[in-house]
């Protein structure tokens, strides 16, 4: 069997990254542990160079098309839908709404399945680690419905930050939209990606959600898409999303 190994290729990381198994980190890993195989050999050098128009590529027993286009799409995630490609559990999940595309999508974070709005998906292995990484601190935007009347010192107190069970957080922006005597709509903007962690602040401040919508990540925003539809990320709109975290 001979090496696989092209010293004018491309690192096998980057390959296996840019067709969507995971960050380049994660795809060392899993070199690593000798789950890659290239032209039925395994290959555990991370230094390996790959032409993925020459050679098949394979992770788990399963093929990787290396050379695969990259494409981002945009998804309005109703409520009631989990953030997974494949629920074992029965549940609706988000592969239902790219049924037609024929590229192995992850989704680029999460929503929990009360919470409807903007979500990503890509085959992008970097681009989908880079904007899920806390370092690069990637802005989300939700509108939320909450109980009570909300007055506008309470965006003073959450740009200052509030302490929750998992630690200190603060939004970076607040607009109160609508104030009323039984419930209020704020919009709120922050980096965290903890898990439900509008509902954990308004919870916290005594204005339980009622309704949470995401409305823009990083520099996309879910502009006029409906419930269940999708629309590719392409042009200035990708360039923008991908020069926020330095690609």
């Amino acid at each position: 069997m001979t090496n696989p190994h092209d010293p004018r290729g491309d690192r096998l990381q980057k390959v296996l990254a840019h067709a969507g198994v995971g960050s380049r980190r994660y795809c060392e890993v899993l070199m690593e542990q000798g789950r890659v195989e290239v032209d039925g050999k395994i290959v555990t050098e991370l230094g390996t160079r790959i032409d993925p128009e020459k050679v098949s590529i394979h992770v788990d027993g399963m093929p990787i098309q290396g050379h695969e286009e990259k494409v981002t799409i945009a998804l309005y995630k109703p409520p009631g839908v989990v953030s997974t490609m494949d629920d074992d559990m029965g549940r609706p999940s988000l592969s239902q709404y790219v049924e037609d595309r024929t590229e192995r999508l992850f989704h680029v974070g999460r929503l929990d399945q009360d919470t409807e709005g903007l979500i990503l998906l890509s085959n992008d292995g970097e681009l989908t680690h880079r904007l899920t990484h806390p370092s690069y601190e990637v802005p989300k935007t939700y509108i939320a419905r909450v109980e009570g009347t909300v007055t506008r010192g309470l965006g003073k107190v959450l740009t200052k930050g509030v302490n929750l069970e998992d630690g200190f957080v603060k939004v970076d922006d607040f607009v109160l939209r609508e104030s009323a005597a039984r419930n209020s709509i704020v919009e709120i903007t922050l980096h965290s990606g903890r898990n439900r962690v509008v509902r954990r602040i308004m919870e916290e401040v005594g204005h339980p959600v009622m309704e949470l919508v995401r409305t823009r990540f990083g520099t996309v925003e879910v502009g006029h898409l409906k419930p269940g539809r999708t629309r590719q990320v392409a042009g200035s709109e990708l360039s923008a999303l991908m020069h926020l975290v330095d690609m």
